[in-house]
Parts: structure tokens; sequence; C-alpha cells
């Protein structure tokens, strides 16, 4: 009896412990309740939507260079003699620039002449057999064995008849006949001596002496022409960096010149964004020199290779600009932007009040003191605004993030502080 009493108590015990803790469960769920229905609503930052017109770009940064660009270099080592212009000044076509000391060219070019002088008359004197002198000496030589020769042969003949009626002897012809031989053997060796004196060698050797003479000669005459520096064009001296009696080395700058109504931008883009460079696409310039001036060409050269500049690979770009006033100066380094797309009217919101998971882009819209998500399709995008091209109204508020970085979620009740 004692044993189904205890028992009989220790199942109403259990029952007891589960009730209590079953108005505990429903106490704290209906405090969570109350607590939630009373919570204050989160203070959230808004944007709207804006009709604008809205751009895409590849921001990198250029250098000007004139289009068309003259300039010119020390052709030897000497002396700035004189300046007649000053950096800044127009030119003409033709104009003279710079005078620069030509005694030593002067003098190089009368070496030069001299020596293809000697070249060239020892070409006369190996394709007639010799100087003059020698010609003339060997054509006399040759007149007397020509002659003694033909008085060989015909003492010869006579002897020849003679034998036949006993008048002569045998051994008389053929000494004649030894004599003609020699005759004619030296007739030969002077004939050869005038057309045939110097080998096909020695001709080719004095040629090649003529030839480099003459080279010699060219560069001369053009060492002794740049020293003149001429304009070949109109346009402005827009680098002298010598002064009258300076002593410059070879190949040293000695001034350009450039009209720059028009000039180049010459700039790189990284390798990810070559892709999007099209022939045509504008080009906006900006310069630090001129806050809020745009200048705006279009893409002329497009890259044909990808080169490393610094720690970037790039490729190369160009466009040229117009410059009415020459605000843009050579080698001046610009801002650039390379317009990829441009879409007018479009509509957008703030950057920061587009969100993304894995079912995609939306955006929390508040709706009567609520977030409501909102899935949308955006298009073109800048540093501060993307396009929306669906899932919005056009009057719509969009919350930006919480004031007190609070996650943001559907259905949560904000209000507005801006």
């Amino acid at each position: 009896m004692v044993a189904a009493t205890d028992h009989r108590h220790s199942g109403i015990s259990g029952r007891r412990t589960w009730f209590v803790l079953l108005g505990l469960i429903v106490a704290v769920t209906l405090l969570g309740a109350s607590i939630s229905l009373h919570r204050p609503p989160v203070a959230v930052r808004t944007g709207t939507i804006q009709h604008q017109t809205i751009t895409a770009g590849i921001s990198t940064n250029g250098k000007i260079e004139p289009v068309d660009n003259f300039e010119a270099h020390a052709p030897a080592a000497t002396i700035v003699k004189k300046i007649f212009v000053q950096q800044g000044d127009w030119v003409k076509p033709g104009q003279m620039l710079l005078e620069l000391d030509d005694a030593d060219a002067r003098a190089h070019a009368a070496r030069a002449e001299a020596q293809l002088r000697g070249a060239e008359a020892d070409i006369t004197a190996v394709s007639s057999g010799g100087t003059q002198e020698e010609v003339l000496e060997t054509r006399n030589a040759l007149v007397k064995a020509q002659a003694d020769r033909d008085a060989a042969q015909r003492n010869l003949q006579a002897l020849q008849r003679l034998v036949q009626t006993g008048a002569a002897s045998q051994s008389e012809v053929n000494a004649a006949a030894n004599q003609l031989r020699v005759a004619e053997s030296n007739v030969q060796t002077l004939e050869q001596k005038l057309n045939g004196r110097y080998s096909p060698q020695d001709v080719g050797h004095v040629e090649a002496r003529a030839a480099e003479a003459r080279a010699s000669l060219a560069a001369a005459r053009d060492l002794l022409k740049n020293s003149n520096i001429i304009a070949p064009r109109a346009g402005m001296v827009y680098s002298l960096p010598v002064r009258q009696g300076n002593f410059v080395n070879a190949g040293d700058l000695l001034v350009q010149v450039a009209d720059l109504h028009k000039v180049r931008v010459r700039t790189f883009v990284d390798e990810p964004e070559i892709g999007k460079l099209q022939k045509g696409q504008t080009v906006e310039v900006t310069w630090d020199a001129f806050p809020g001036r745009v200048w705006r060409g279009t893409i002329e050269s497009l890259p044909t290779t990808v080169v490393q500049h610094g720690t970037r690979m790039v490729g190369e770009i160009t466009c040229v600009l117009e410059n009415p006033d020459l605000k843009l100066l050579p080698n001046t380094n610009l801002n650039v932007t390379v317009i990829t797309a441009r879409h007018e009217n479009a509509i957008t919101v703030p950057r920061e009040a587009l969100h993304q998971d894995a079912t995609g882009q939306f955006v929390f819209q508040v709706v009567d003191g609520n977030l409501k998500r909102r899935n949308v399709k955006t298009g073109v995008s800048d540093l501060t605004r993307v396009e929306v091209t669906s899932g919005l109204p056009d009057n719509a508020v969009l919350a930006l993030g919480a004031i007190n970085m609070q996650s943001l979620r559907d259905g949560m009740a904000v209000k507005t502080v801006n």
C-alpha cells in the first residue's frame, strides 16, 4: 500500500512539472510578442529614384603630345652659333630657327670632295688602262711594234719568193719567220697592256673607294645642311632647351615646333578593360589646372599589344582633341575617361540602396513605415548611382541603411531620417 501511494504521488509531481514548464514557455512567448509589438521602428537613411543621364566609363590617365611634331637634334658635337626665335613664337614654313657652327662640317665636306675627285680619277685611269701619260706611251709603242710586224711580214714574203728561184736560202726564210713571230708577240703584249692592264679585282677595289667617297661627301653635305635649322611647317616653338653659345653633343634636342590647335592624348587602359574599347567612343579629358573644364574627343587607335607599364599590364589608345585656346600643353598629365555607355533619362538609384543575394539584385522600398523587398534589374552604373531597368515605381523611397548599422530585412518597421 505504501509503494502504490508513493507511485501516485510521483506521477502527480511529474505532471505538475510539465505544466509549469509549458506555462513558462507560453509566458516567454507572449512576453517576446509583446516586446516585438512595442519595439520602436529602426531609423534608416533613404534615397529616391532620379531620372537622369547616367554614364559608364573607364577611368585612367594620359599625356598630351602634338599631332604633327617637328623636332631638331644636333647632327654633331658643335656650338649653337645663333638663335632666331624665342619659346612661344609662331613661325612660318622655311623660317630660320637656329644656326650651328659649321666650320667642322665645311672642312669635312671639303675633305670628302677631294677624296671623291681622287677616286673618280682612279676609275678613269683603270678604265682606260692607266694614266694619260702611260696610255700615250703605250699607244706610241704599239704603233712602232705594229710597223715592225708589218715590215717583218713583208720581208718574209719576199724571201719565200726568192727561195723558189734559188736566190735565197731556207735558213734566211726561217730567220725571217722568227723575226715576224717576235714582232707579233710585241704587238699582242702592248695591246693587252693598253686594253686589259688592270684585273677585275683592281677595278672593283677602285670603284668601291669611289662609292665610299661619294657616301662620305653626301654625309658631309647633309651635316652642313643640318647646321641651319629651318621650320618645315607653320607652328609654335613650344620647346627651346638651348641658348646661344651652348655646346651641344650629337643627338641633343635643339627645338620643337608644332601647331597645338589640335593635340593628341596618349593613354593606357588596364588589360581587363580592353575588351570594352571601340573606335569612335567618346573620350572625356580633364586637367587639375582647370577644374570643371572638360575636353572631348574620340578614340582614333586601339591597343595592338599589351605591355607592362609600371606595375600594370596595359594597352595603349590615342585620341585627338581640339585645343582652340592652346590651354592643353605638351607633356601635360591628364585625367581621362573613356565613355563605354551613356543612357539618357534613365531611372537611377543610389548604389547604397542596391543589395544582392543568391536570387538576384533587390532594394528595400519604404511602404507605410515598413520595408518591402523589390527585386530589380539593373543596367549602366557609375561611381554613385545604378540604372534600374525594371522592378520599381517612379515615386519609390528606398532604404539606404540603418542608423545603428542594423541589417535590413523585409517587413521591418522603420522611420526615415535624412
